[in-house]
């Protein structure tokens, strides 16, 4: 699966033919994320799509505040996303009906959520990263992360890492949000650890 500008492809692994495609009246700037025989992908037209992977077929849409360029992240009967409203979205796999919403105050643009141990950790555009409770989008902890957060949190071990765009990599204790360590690269990172 992959996007351009207004549409997504499927397309067939042996032969490269297009298999479906899947138009939006705004550019698709994330990534897919493919679970349960599904396709989930968040476009600038403020939309959360679920398709049905084999077809194509739009099983539902979900409309946010602003644009949705990062990717969806699927775990525990979810879809977990960012807008650009500076919000975090759990919704229903099956229907995308709005389980929770969290407003972090702050724009969210390519920061992908990612869900481990029960949260969903998610970075902002004014460099705060937080975990929320998966269950009910509670916040648990918030910590500032030195710059705007422009990729996805990575969890190892119980430990989250996450860059932002001035080369700041941040190790936090996945429970507590407790920095273990900080590298600075001095230079700007635009992509993900």
């Amino acid at each position: 699966y992959l996007a351009t500008r207004f549409e997504l492809y499927a397309l067939q692994t042996a032969t490269s033919k297009v298999a479906w495609t899947f138009a939006t009246p705004e550019s698709v700037e994330s990534s897919p994320t493919v679970s349960n025989g599904a396709v989930y992908v968040g476009a600038d037209d403020h939309k959360v799509y679920a398709l049905r992977a084999s077809t194509g077929g739009k099983m539902w849409s979900f409309t946010t505040g602003d644009g949705v360029e990062s990717h969806p992240a699927v775990a525990g009967g979810a879809v977990y996303a960012t807008s650009g409203d500076g919000k975090v979205y759990a919704l229903k796999l099956s229907t995308g009906a709005r389980i929770w919403s969290f407003d972090t105050g702050g724009y969210i643009s390519r920061a992908s959520p990612s869900v481990a141990g029960g949260l969903v950790f998610a970075g902002t555009g004014l460099g705060v990263l937080y975990a929320l409770k998966a269950s009910t989008g509670t916040p648990v902890w918030r910590r500032g992360i030195g710059a705007m957060a422009n990729s996805t949190p990575v969890i190892v071990d119980g430990i989250v890492y996450v860059n932002t765009e001035l080369g700041q990599v941040n190790a936090l204790r996945a429970s507590t949000g407790a920095t273990i360590w900080s590298f600075d690269a001095r230079r700007g990172m635009e992509s993900s650890l």
